[in-house]
């Protein structure tokens, strides 16, 4: 007696899960973009539009790493503590959390006139965020389906991609008309549309690990398993060094970046600002459709490794000029080849870890991408005051296209790795 396959799982859009998942993160990110914009324009109004070059190097690489600092001193930790929790509660009471710290920001600055409470709300806030991360990547494999893993992290992705160029493209506008302020009590409150988004998912938590850490040396065992896949897994690896060079150059580029934009301007403000970051989100997003495409064919470290190296001739271009038409451009050529970064690396991590330890590998990726940023960001600033930003700039294509060669021969080396990209096997 022959028995008929099993039914196809509905397209993602009709899971409610997966749905009420993309909203609210599409809204919850078009409200952190915003953010970002606000923080700058709050130290350039401090600074008189950053004016003093050494004093707004110094502030913007103080934000960079204050930005990465909770994400250095807890994630190590956090991902076993995540692993054992319901993940959907934790990513709810995060978003709650950070609705009010979006609200203090401005609450605090206007009272003091001073950038170190700011700073203080910036670190909780970002502390929230390296329980929120983790919890949501981890939830994702939960609540899709194997086979559309691939394409929930290509529709997440694209969430971001649009919130960053709607976000970016207004919120540059919006804060050069209306201020700072207004794009921080804004974020308040996506996250809370996200909250209310979050609270649709139906989730049951699966069995967690039953053992419990009663002693601070069984709880750092569990810690150290996570880190034990990290150091050993080929395809974490390889995610996780191409996810790094990302990450370089985006501490690169929040310090020298901004100032190269802010300077070659004929006026100073936040619009072109927006506009560039609006573009690289329209080169992402061309790119993740040809990912989750034509691209999903190609080997991993191809797709890894050339996208770094094409985003380092785009960080070049970007370096050697101080014509807006060619920031533009360049713009377009990162938002493309560095896409995959995102997108395939997150997939590579699901797919490549077993469920009990996604949690603390998930913690794990933050603390080394944030590690890598306040490097890239400190050595970008020092470079900066030592050397001007051109050769900052310079620098930072040399190691993203460094990095992306690595990538290629590290592929090379590890056979395995060299499937397709739609390979659902670790």
């Amino acid at each position: 007696m022959s028995t008929s396959p099993p039914a196809p799982p509905p397209p993602l859009f009709r899971q409610r899960n997966f749905s009420a998942l993309w909203w609210g993160q599409l809204i919850s990110l078009l409200g952190e973009r915003l953010t970002y914009l606000a923080l700058v324009g709050l130290l350039s109004a401090h600074t008189a539009h950053f004016r003093d070059l050494s004093k707004s190097s110094i502030l913007l690489t103080t934000l960079g790493n204050v930005m990465g600092l909770p994400v250095l001193l807890f994630s190590p930790f956090t991902g076993a503590w995540v692993d054992r929790q319901n993940l959907k509660r934790v990513v709810v009471v995060s978003d709650l959390l950070r609705a009010m710290l979006a609200l203090a920001i401005p609450v605090l600055y206007l009272s003091t006139r001073h950038t170190l409470p700011v700073f203080v709300v910036v670190f909780v806030l970002f502390t929230c965020n390296v329980f929120f991360l983790p919890a949501k990547s981890a939830l994702t494999p939960e609540i899709v389906p194997a086979s559309q893993l691939l394409a929930a992290n290509a529709w997440l992705s694209g969430a971001g991609i649009a919130a960053t160029a709607v976000g970016m493209l207004g919120g540059g506008w919006v804060i050069d008309h209306w201020g700072w302020t207004t794009a921080l009590y804004f974020n308040t409150v996506t996250y809370l549309v996200s909250v209310v988004a979050l609270l649709l998912i139906r989730y049951t938590p699966r069995v967690r690990d039953v053992r419990v850490a009663t002693t601070l040396r069984s709880y750092l065992a569990q810690v150290f398993e996570g880190w034990r896949v990290v150091r050993t897994n080929a395809t974490v690896g390889l995610a996780l060094t191409a996810l790094a060079a990302v990450w370089v150059g985006g501490g690169f580029l929040n310090v020298a970046g901004n100032l190269h934009i802010q300077r070659a301007a004929s006026a100073p403000g936040m619009e072109r600002l927006a506009v560039l970051v609006s573009v690289l989100a329209l080169g992402s997003g061309v790119s993740t459709w040809w990912l989750n495409t034509a691209g999903k064919r190609m080997p991993r470290p191809w797709l890894l490794g050339g996208g770094l190296l094409i985003a380092g001739v785009g960080v070049f271009a970007f370096a050697v000029s101080t014509r807006f038409a060619v920031f533009t451009g360049a713009a377009f050529l990162i938002g493309l080849a560095a896409a995959p970064a995102f997108m395939l690396t997150e997939m590579l991590l699901q797919v490549g870890t077993d469920a009990g330890h996604r949690g603390r590998v998930f913690s794990a990726r933050d603390f080394l991408m944030r590690l890598v940023f306040v490097v890239g960001g400190s050595v970008a600033g020092a470079v900066t005051q030592l050397f001007g930003v051109q050769p900052a700039l310079l620098i930072c294509a040399a190691v993203v296209a460094g990095t992306g060669l690595l990538a290629i021969a590290w592929g090379r080396r590890v056979p395995a790795l060299m499937r397709p990209a739609i390979a659902d096997e670790p």
